[in-house]
């Protein structure tokens, strides 16, 4: 129904920078919220930054000042610009989109398959 693709993941070094793309395609009428998450082996996934439900943005501290969500509404993209890259940053970075799929009432949230990250020191 609903497909979150990301890309852009890849291998650099610390304090450099990488810009991941989220791209939704199919059956939905509107997306409520984008946000993206991250997740290193053997621990929980974590927020990154979200859509807030008041139309803002809320970021973890770990990349505050450091990462910036934007947004291609026309396009159904989401931009995660990561700058002042850390080894710590290293984890598979997932997309979130939440969205009223076409036919529905109510909204459902969607996952990329994920893309890796990996900052060497």
């Amino acid at each position: 129904q609903v497909q979150l693709v990301e890309s852009g993941g890849g291998l650099v070094q610390a304090g450099e920078s990488l810009t991941l793309s989220c791209a939704a395609s199919g059956s939905f009428v509107e997306i409520a919220a984008m946000g993206w998450y991250r997740q290193v082996p053997g621990k929980q996934r974590e927020l990154v930054v979200e859509d807030t439900s008041v139309g803002g943005t809320n970021y973890a501290d770990s990349v505050k000042g450091r990462f910036t969500m934007s947004r291609d509404s026309a396009e159904n993209t989401v931009y995660l610009i990561m700058n002042s890259l850390d080894p710590e940053d290293t984890a598979v970075y997932y997309c979130k989109g939440v969205v009223r799929v076409t036919g529905s009432t109510y909204f459902s949230a969607f996952w990329g398959q994920g893309t890796q990250v990996t900052v060497s020191a």
